[in-house]
């Protein structure tokens, strides 16, 4: 008995011992389960969960019809061969109304209201030498090589301000009317009185209280349209005066007893800008290398009946509003500040916002018309044109008289640009954020899944040449011979058992002539495989439930 008592207490022993291993086990298999995910979570990449359809995202930096390169300052040439300063204080009056905006939660330009920062803290500081300017350009802006999609660099033009002899009043002499905006000028989302309208859209007039009609054209206005309504600022002598005048934006008109009138760009009438010198290149009038403000002048003076046809294939007109400038002060463009010469350009604004500055480089005709000048200038977007649309599209502004005239009017050249973007928009580092497409399918995948190859497309040339030289019926009849013969091939070569399933010829033609069908190869017929017999398995289960 003592013996078997014993033997029962070591086997309850046993059975306590694996319970209690057991309960161990099983406590720490949370605690296992909680180390495998810690481990998983350092040691393992993190898991991309895909959304389907993926999720629309924003580029870092979005200019429509535009490509860019991100650059280093040390890899722009001629960096630091610039004058930093006179581009700084540019800058500068560019931060007055820039400061002034009040923020805008939406914009549809790329940098938006980005330029406030760099414009607070030029606005604090005072630098004086042109080697602090250009640390201040390097410490708070990103520099972006950017062009047209397609093309490596921009273009330019230059403007300036006329200065032309003009009345008060009309005589023999002044007979060419300086017209201010008319009041039956409407532009939808602006009132009539608005100081500031936009240089490009429709443009109407008001006849009444509600019926809008597009306004009068360049011909119109000069044969009269809107004279005799007290609308006139001036007069000047001849049309090219104005022309130029209308061109530039703005002008000085000097008075016979010495005082001088200032008008600037107001509005316009709608129609787009044609460029006179494009219209006398392609009637062949003046050679497209020696085009320039001076040529065209001249020819105009010369030919004023054909300068009056020319004249009207611009149908644009500009009206002009008075400014209380003095003598010594810069025309106002379009950002509202005066312009700096050498330092202001003109920019589409529908794409930059005013105050960016753009560094542009390379070779200008400034000493003379056959020069090659170096030109590598960081340069401030304060005004707009017309007739400048693109990304890398400039007016340089090169100040007001005739020699600035003579150096603007030869300038049509291409030139590298460089847009300076305030870091806090930088696209290098927004860009590391972007997530990363899904990985390409593995060589086994694309195997299983092969692509037809694109059928190659001729020019249209080529194409309308061969439907000329044969005719449509030839062209048929061997277009309908030849998918036959494929057809019949393709019959050939097929089982017996395949044979009856395969369409007929008059649908494989139907397909093979389809621009979709031409390329695409046609699958293999299904084979006819009898179905297999299925006992009836609801026979079984109501013989189950009649035996229960």
């Amino acid at each position: 008995m003592a013996r078997e008592a014993l033997t029962d207490i070591t086997g309850l022993k046993r059975y306590a011992a694996v319970g209690l291993l057991t309960a161990v086990v099983l406590s720490l298999v949370p605690l296992a389960a909680w180390a495998a995910r810690s481990w998983r979570a350092h040691h393992l990449p993190p898991q991309v969960v895909r959304q389907l359809p993926y999720p629309r995202l924003d580029f870092p930096l979005q200019i429509a019809n535009t490509q860019y390169i991100p650059l280093g300052f040390a890899d722009i040439p001629s960096w630091t061969e610039d004058d930093h300063l006179a581009a700084y204080r540019a800058f500068r009056t560019s931060c007055r109304p820039i400061a002034a905006q009040p923020p805008q939660p939406i914009d549809d330009k790329a940098l938006g209201s980005s330029l406030r920062d760099p414009c607070r803290l030029a606005r604090e500081t005072d630098i004086n030498d042109a080697a602090t300017a250009r640390l201040f350009f390097e410490r708070h802006f990103v520099p972006l090589q950017i062009s047209r999609l397609g093309e490596g660099d921009g273009f330019v033009t230059g403007y300036y301000e006329p200065v032309l002899d003009g009345s008060r009043t009309q005589t023999d002499i002044y007979n060419v009317p300086v017209y201010r905006r008319p009041s039956n000028l409407f532009v939808r989302g602006y009132s009539q009185d608005a100081p500031n309208l936009p240089n490009k859209g429709s443009v109407y007039r008001k006849i009444g209280r509600r019926k809008l009609v597009p306004y009068y054209d360049r011909a119109q206005i000069e044969d009269g349209a809107i004279a005799g309504r007290g609308l006139e600022i001036c007069w000047l002598k001849n049309p090219t005066d104005l022309l130029f005048a209308q061109i530039q934006g703005s002008a000085r008109i000097r008075l016979a007893d010495g005082s001088t009138v200032r008008i600037n760009y107001d509005a316009h009438n709608g129609y787009p800008y044609t460029a006179v010198g494009r219209v006398l290149i392609e009637r062949g009038i003046i050679p497209k290398e020696q085009m320039s403000m001076q040529k065209i002048r001249e020819w105009m003076e010369q030919n004023p009946d054909g300068a009056k046809d020319v004249r009207r294939q611009n149908r644009s007109y500009v009206f002009f509003r008075e400014v209380q400038l003095s003598d010594k002060d810069e025309p106002v463009g379009a950002q509202g500040v005066p312009l700096t010469p050498g330092r202001s350009i003109a920019v589409d604004n529908s794409l930059h916002v005013y105050g960016t500055p753009f560094f542009i480089e390379g070779e200008l005709p400034i000493d003379s018309a056959q020069s090659r000048t170096p030109f590598h200038r960081l340069m401030i977007a304060q005004d707009t044109g017309s007739a400048i649309v693109g990304p890398a599209r400039a007016d340089l502004y090169f100040g007001a008289g005739a020699d600035a005239g003579k150096v603007s009017g030869r300038l049509r050249h291409s030139m590298h640009f460089v847009m300076l973007v305030p870091k806090g928009i930088d696209p290098v580092e927004r860009g590391r954020k972007m997530p990363l497409p899904d990985p390409r399918p593995s060589e086994k995948i694309a195997r299983l899944f092969p692509q037809p190859e694109p059928a190659k497309q001729l020019p249209k040339e080529e194409v309308k040449q061969q439907a000329k030289d044969q005719p449509k019926e030839q062209a048929g009849a061997q277009v309908k011979d030849q998918v036959k013969d494929q057809a019949k091939d393709q019959f050939k070569d097929q089982p017996k058992d395949q044979k009856a399933a395969t369409p007929a010829t008059v649908s494989t033609v139907a397909q093979a002539t389809s621009p979709t069908a031409a390329g695409v190869p046609l699958p293999e017929p299904r084979p006819k495989i009898a179905p297999e017999t299925e006992l009836p398995r609801h026979h079984y289960i109501r013989r189950y439930h009649h035996s229960r």
